[in-house]
């Protein structure tokens, strides 16, 4: 059956846009009038999926503000206002820079007769579940209740997000300020000692005469080191946006010990979340996997999942053709699997999603309780090091000159 882009008024006069399925125009325009509708144009929809997840994203917008945008749009429709209408007040009171000029595209694509998910996909820079959720609103008649479901996702999205962000900063501020010391006791403490001993013509021990070694070359190779560290950052950043690159350092997180674990949890855990909420929208199975796939930021899994999809298409089910992928976690195949059985995938999803997202926040609290005083131990014992190295020969020549 085929999607058209339906506009009519119903019999209190009110102008209606909405998608319906039809096996021709004629067929739709027939099943409408005998309902007491008054037809004014019937177009046939281009497929909204391809546009999304084909686009590319020109830029990102702040989803924190792109989802206050959503509380008041869902407001206003809920109070009775037309969309366009809606879109008129709030895009004159956007002070995002980024976001305001895409909702003025959108107000200006509504206002020229497209559909509210059309005029969002065109503009290139909103997420597919959001495109797609819209699209569900449109075809159902519940745009707001949509809405609502996408808007408790991504609060619940952002939420986990910050969550995790904010555990890693401390590990972080730690890791860089010991960097810096190492750097600081090596290229310039360690140097000084050198020149007092070498005027002194001391007798020196192996571990000193190695540091110093160390400390020497890195004083002198300093500058040639940090331009070529920045060189090397920047080539690495080129290559791992490139489509081999990105695979490959997708793979090597995967196989990164007790943080791969973690990382791919966090990806089925969104990969559940998306689907999830498509689900419950009444999206069908093979658009809502494709969205799903397409909203998250790794290439190996956008690549398994859209194999894993095509097995779908065949006739497969999806706990099977998940299990072909050997990427994700056992028990998130057995949950979706009873899923199918039940008939309760949606919820299925949503109860692995909140697993997962538990997991998740309970391992990176317990690796990062670890890493910081593993930190706090290497820094003791690589100062204890340099201390000892140094101060060595003082105490033999000290025993020396007695």
């Amino acid at each position: 059956m085929a999607e058209f882009v339906l506009r009519y008024a119903d019999p209190r006069g009110e102008i209606h846009q909405q998608v319906a399925e039809a096996v021709s125009e004629k067929e739709l325009r027939d099943r409408y009038s005998q309902q007491g509708f008054l037809i004014y144009s019937i177009k046939q929809r281009r497929e909204i999926a391809g546009m999304t997840v084909g686009g590319t994203r020109k830029t990102k917008i702040n989803l924190e503000k792109f989802l206050i945008f959503n509380q008041q749009f869902v407001t206003l429709v809920r109070a009775g206002l037309p969309i366009l209408k809606a879109l008129d007040l709030l895009s004159e009171r956007l002070t995002d820079p980024k976001l305001a000029p895409h909702i003025k595209g959108v107000r200006e694509e509504v206002k020229n007769g497209a559909l509210l998910s059309d005029a969002f996909a065109k503009q290139g820079v909103f997420p597919p579940i959001y495109v797609t959720s819209v699209l569900a609103g449109e075809k159902s008649g519940a745009l707001g209740e949509v809405l609502d479901r996408f808007i408790t996702y991504q609060k619940l999205a952002l939420a986990v997000r910050k969550k995790i962000v904010l555990s890693l900063v401390y590990p972080c501020l730690l890791i860089t300020l010991v960097i810096a010391l190492m750097v600081f006791l090596v290229t310039f403490v360690v140097p000084k000692f050198a020149e007092l001993y070498s005027s002194m013509g001391a007798q020196l021990p192996a571990a000193t005469r190695i540091l110093i070694a160390v400390g020497t070359t890195a004083r002198n190779y300093i500058l040639f080191g940090f331009v070529a560290l920045i060189a090397g950052a920047i080539a690495f950043r080129f290559w791992a946006k490139t489509e081999n690159g990105q695979e490959t350092v997708d793979r090597w997180r995967l196989r990164t010990p007790l943080l791969g674990e973690v990382w791919i949890k966090y990806q089925v855990a969104q990969f559940s979340r998306v689907l999830s909420t498509l689900l419950v929208g009444g999206i069908p199975l093979m658009q809502a996997l494709e969205t799903a796939s397409s909203s998250l930021g790794t290439r190996l899994l956008k690549k398994t999942l859209a194999s894993a999809g095509s097995r779908v298409k065949e006739g497969v089910s999806l706990s099977a053709a998940l299990t072909q992928t050997k990427i994700f976690p056992g028990l998130s195949i057995d949950m979706i699997e009873v899923g199918e059985s039940t008939g309760a995938l949606p919820q299925m999803l949503a109860s692995v999603a909140e697993f997962y997202e538990d997991d998740v926040n309970t391992r990176m609290t317990a690796s990062l309780s670890l890493i910081e005083p593993a930190i706090m131990i290497f820094m003791g014992c690589f100062v204890t090091f340099v201390l000892v190295a140094l101060y060595l020969p003082i105490f033999s020549l000290a025993d020396t000159l007695r």
